[in-house]
């Protein structure tokens, strides 16, 4: 199991528990909270996925190099 699976493993845990706790009265997380959460767990997904998805890093520089001198790009 790679390190994906299990992190989806365990919040799929952590949301039946959740789940589970209210339907029998519990309110184990505030709205609120899990509205910023998911707000800043959104945004670093959207900056990684902006990072790795262009040429900004030293890696991603040479790559792009390598393209133009292939005329790839």
């Amino acid at each position: 199991m790679d390190k994906a699976s299990f992190t989806r493993f365990i919040l799929l845990i952590v949301a039946a528990i959740n789940a589970v706790l209210n339907m029998l009265g519990y309110q184990t997380i505030p709205e609120d909270f899990v509205n910023d959460f998911i707000a800043v767990v959104s945004g670093f997904y959207f900056l990684y996925a902006g990072w790795k998805n262009n040429y900004l890093s030293k890696k991603g520089l040479k790559q792009k190099e390598v393209l133009k001198k292939n005329n790839l790009k």
